[in-house]
């Protein structure tokens, strides 16, 4: 049964704005409701952040109208978020729940008979106000959120993505809207991500790349094509589906149309006399049809990685590979033989060791322990787009040319012009400076900057950031054709699944396990072996269950151990005395008739002894609990 339709939070209708010449949005629709977890998709540059934009009320549309639920509370992330400086890392999340906050001191304020007292509460309590300090504790903690009395100028460009996250959610608004909020989280934080979400009350419209996230928390897809509005029920599966039915529709009325139009066009060529009104309205039926735009076939990156060269039999060796920093042991014992075709993913939490695993494998450090063997015909290129910057003065075709009209793709030569168009640069763009591409744009260029360097054993830092859906998709499906090697260290999990044959995860407290297989295989041997884990434990508990309980000293025991060393160290004097007595030279003259009774009496004081060392180390296992 379908779950009703809630409340609408806000209805744009016929949105359009432009920016200079570019259209952005061109009648584009949108309506919200209470419970929706819209995905927005598209290209980079079809105006995603634009509308989220103008949906959170920063910036007004050309034309078009906006309705809004009245008091409706919205909390947004965006690209191009800002924190106060002059405040640390916990006053600025706090301040995403100032709304809560003043109502809070409102209440306090008021006496306790008063009637704005009890409305005040029924609002708290719908807030979940009175658990505020344990939710923004509980949220820090699970999205790795630097300590809360960090000063936020000493934050890299993650953290402090992650602090103005969690900023955005604290206050559970009315509506969340976020721009690309799994960016710079690692794995175990998506996935709290996604169990808020399904907790939340609330409306969300989210931007994002990570499909894994857009299958699990969308209800509904929006693509924004061509300043349109497309709505798909269903999360991003049903997206895929929907759109391909969409698509062969089109096609089946395009096709329809152009046989018509090929049609007319025979019957106009053959000069009929056009006097009847029934001839005036077939012309004129058939200028409206050849007037109507025909499909817009969507163009998508024709991305192809250089052909590797050979690899040799050696390619790259990790023996017993251990790294220590500032005393802290990140990792020992890693043990890997890359063997060719090898797509590695490399998982875990940030800050646990996997960047500096990649630097040891370009050779930018030394291991502590074990060796690392780049095999001779081995060419590495690593491909981490925040170490490569892009110069704004140079138009798009020096940059990748760097003064040259040819680039080598393998052994092939190409233009540096049909090189860009593979990146759907047209034209009128590639003589365009660097400084005026959109961010959808830079992305593609920098892709093209360093792919174009080859190389039979691809490194890539999180990949996936800051790509649109079908350049993703194109780029995993000439990952999975790469006839080399490839180490990718990502938080995508859909990434992970198609390009991956092996996982090397990072799992905390210095522990690395590799996988063979994808990341969904490696999520249920982890489980399984967590289970195990888990069975063992139990299983010594109800061992040390089935022991019987060990004995306690009674006061009489207690007593005699406190002698029972004077009682050894004595037995032990008369054993001396008798041994001494034996070893002397005048025995037989003057103990000669006493000698069995003499030895018997040896005999016993070593018994004694054995027999009182026994005892004491009996009492002390009782003492100590054994």
């Amino acid at each position: 049964m379908a779950k009703p339709i809630g409340q609408v939070l806000i209805a744009a209708q016929d949105i359009s704005i432009r920016f200079g010449e570019q259209v952005v949005l061109k009648d584009a629709s949108l309506n919200i409701h209470q419970g929706d977890r819209i995905g927005l998709i598209g290209t980079n540059g079809s105006g995603k952040s634009t509308l989220i934009k103008i949906v959170a009320g920063l910036i007004p549309p050309d034309s078009g109208t906006i309705s809004r639920k009245r008091e409706l509370i919205t909390g947004y992330l965006s690209q191009d978020f800002t924190l106060d400086e002059s405040k640390n890392v916990f006053e600025n999340i706090m301040d995403g729940a100032h709304d809560v906050i003043d109502i809070l001191r409102e209440y306090e304020s008021l006496p306790y008979d008063s009637e704005r007292r009890h409305v005040l509460e029924e609002h708290i309590h719908l807030l979940d106000g009175w658990n505020l300090e344990n939710r923004v504790e509980a949220a820090m903690h699970s999205l790795n959120v630097p300590a809360k009395d960090r000063d936020i100028t000493t934050l890299s460009g993650g953290e402090k993505r992650r602090v103005a996250l969690c900023r955005a959610i604290i206050s559970r608004p009315d509506l969340l809207i976020l721009d690309e909020p799994t960016n710079h989280l690692d794995t175990q934080s998506i996935e709290w991500m996604e169990e808020f979400l399904d907790d939340y009350d609330g409306a969300c419209l989210f931007v994002t790349h990570d499909r894994y996230f857009l299958d699990s928390i969308a209800n509904r897809i929006v693509e924004l094509s061509n300043g349109l509005c497309y709505p798909h029920t269903g999360n991003y599966t049903d997206f895929l589906i929907n759109k391909a039915e969409r698509q062969e529709q089109l096609a089946a009325e395009e096709k329809k149309r152009n046989n018509f139009l090929r049609r007319e066009l025979e019957w106009v060529r053959r000069g009929p006399k056009a006097r009847t009104t029934k001839s005036k309205s077939r012309l004129k039926n058939y200028f409206e049809i050849a007037d109507k735009e025909g499909l817009q076939v969507e163009r998508e990156v024709s991305l192809l990685l250089p052909p590797p060269g050979g690899l040799g039999n050696t390619i790259l060796n990790l023996k017993h590979v251990g790294m220590e920093l500032g005393g802290r042991k990140l990792f020992s014992h890693i043990d890997l033989l890359f063997d060719k075709k090898r797509k590695l993913g490399i998982v875990g939490r940030n800050g646990l060791g996997k960047t500096t695993l990649l630097k040891l494998i370009l050779q930018e450090m030394p291991p502590t322990e074990g060796s690392i063997e780049i095999g001779e015909r081995t060419v590495i290129n690593y491909i981490d787009q925040s170490r490569i910057a892009l110069n704004d003065e140079n138009t798009v075709v020096k940059e990748i040319g760097e003064g040259n009209d040819w680039i080598m793709f393998g052994e092939q030569r190409l233009t540096v012009w049909s090189y860009l168009r593979r990146f759907l640069f047209a034209d009128d763009r590639i003589n365009t400076k660097v400084e005026k591409l959109s961010g959808g744009e830079r992305s593609r260029l920098l892709l093209a900057k360093i792919l174009k360097n080859g190389g039979n054993f691809l490194i890539l830092d999180e990949p996936t950031n800051d790509l649109d859906l079908p350049t993703l998709r194109v780029l995993e499906e000439a990952l999975v054709d790469f006839e080399g090697c490839v180490i990718a260290v990502s938080h995508d999990r859909y990434f992970l699944n198609r390009v991956c044959n092996g996982i090397l995860a990072f799992e905390g407290n210095g522990q690395v396990h590799f996988s063979e297989g994808n990341y969904d295989y490696y999520l249920e041997k982890r489980a399984a072996r967590l289970a195990a884990q888990v069975e063992s434990e139990k299983q010594k508990k109800a061992e040390a269950a089935a022991k019987p309980a060990p004995k306690k000293l009674k006061w009489k025991e207690e007593k005699e151990l406190e002698t029972i060393e004077q009682d050894i160290l004595n037995a032990e004097d008369e054993v001396h005395k008798l041994e001494s007595l034996f070893a002397s030279s005048d025995f037989y003259e003057k103990h000669g008739n006493e000698i069995d009774r003499l030895t018997a009496e040896l005999n016993a004081g070593k018994t004694k002894v054995e027999q009182l060392y026994a005892r004491w180390n009996e009492l002390e296992r009782m003492k100590n609990g054994e």
